[in-house]
């Protein structure tokens, strides 16, 4: 590639909502991994995990338009928000056919399981006539790339790659591809998970994928470390404007970085 760059930039973590709370808990020492709060973790052999802190949704997002949609979704409309301001593009003054050319991918590995729970209990407690009719629209894994799309009114691809791990890596990579074929000129690209529920933590640890170090959790992960022994699962989003390189000289951008080349291979087995 030679002709992509990364424009703006967007964040939620455990860390804190955004790029420079998140910039701060890491220069600052901090870690985002401490207990599990969001359900009783008591009977499993995992109890930790990187919970995103403090965020409240009516902050970032209509009212009226957050109950359709599960947290990822959530959590990527405010990264996204952030990376369009960061960018300097102001997605009101766009006219039709710059719309057309704005793209969005953004991926997410599992989707809206904790509605998929929610909305279980309700089906087997209530009856299928009480499930939300929003119930659809909150758990897909493309509406967090869908919702962007809508809500800032962006009209070019649209897309949801689903890597697991890789995926927010996956999404930039499609993206910067997208631009130098020529698909689009600007894409809002990355990954956004929110999956911190009782069966996403069960089914990794009946794999015996997590850690168990319960009583030291911020030192839990340790991927290179010879006494690792599974990862922290944690949440929360990374969103980047990914631009035509002329395009984004020509309208005085701040160029944060330039994607220069991105490749994928199946060898993890």
């Amino acid at each position: 590639m030679n002709n992509v760059v990364i424009t703006g930039l967007g964040m939620v973590t455990p860390l804190g909502i955004g790029v420079d709370e998140t910039w701060k808990g890491i220069i600052g020492g901090r870690s985002g991994i401490g207990p599990i709060t969001r359900f009783d973790a008591s009977d499993y052999p995992c109890r930790i995990a990187g919970e995103v802190k403090g965020f409240n949704p009516r902050d970032h997002i209509d009212g009226k338009e957050i109950k359709k949609m599960d947290t990822f979704i959530q959590y990527a409309i405010t990264g996204a928000r952030e990376a369009l301001k960061d960018s300097g593009i102001e997605h009101e003054n766009l006219s039709g056919s710059q719309r057309e050319r704005f793209g969005v991918v953004v991926g997410t590995g599992i989707g809206g399981l904790s509605a998929i729970e929610k909305t279980s209990a309700v089906l087997r407690e209530k009856g299928p006539r009480r499930i939300s009719p929003f119930f659809i629209p909150a758990v897909l894994c493309n509406l967090a790339a869908g919702q962007i799309s809508i809500i800032f009114g962006l009209r070019g691809p649209s897309s949801c790659p689903v890597t697991a791990c890789t995926t927010g890596s996956s999404a930039i990579g499609d993206a910067g591809r997208m631009i130098e074929r020529g698909d689009a000129d600007v894409i809002i690209a990355g990954g956004t998970e929110a999956a911190i529920t009782g069966l996403a933590v069960g089914g990794f640890a009946a794999a015996k994928a997590l850690s168990r170090r319960n009583d030291e959790p911020e030192k839990a992960s340790r991927p290179f470390d010879n006494d690792r022994d599974g990862f922290v699962i944690g949440e929360g989003c990374g969103v980047v404007v990914v631009e035509n390189k002329q395009i984004a000289r020509a309208r005085g951008a701040k160029i944060y970085a330039e994607l220069v080349g991105y490749g994928m291979s199946s060898d993890a087995y």
